[in-house]
């Protein structure tokens, strides 16, 4: 079972191991073009640029997050929304 409550919310800034610039988290569980059998848990953009381009979306995993500079905001919606990804997700596998 994806533990989808553990998510950080959209609109958070984060770094990724190895990485320079900021990401802000715009989206969830992703799948690329390229290997439609990968998910990843979400999609970002550069920080402070934003989305410049649909083929400049960043995917990357929870796992890949070494600092959390800014938490988006969360309030009953987001919570029930994750709610409802993580059972949508736990009925495809």
């Amino acid at each position: 079972m994806k533990d989808t409550s553990k998510l950080l919310p959209i609109g958070s800034v984060v770094l990724l191991d190895g990485g320079e610039k900021k990401v802000m988290v715009t989206g969830f569980y992703s799948v690329p073009a390229e290997d439609q059998n990968k998910v990843y848990d979400y999609s970002g953009c550069l920080f402070p640029e934003g989305v410049i381009s649909s083929e400049q979306n960043l995917l990357f995993d929870h796992k890949q997050i070494v600092k959390v500079f800014y938490m988006g905001y969360k309030d009953d919606e987001e919570k029930s929304f994750k709610q409802k990804l993580g059972e949508v997700i736990n009925k495809q596998n």
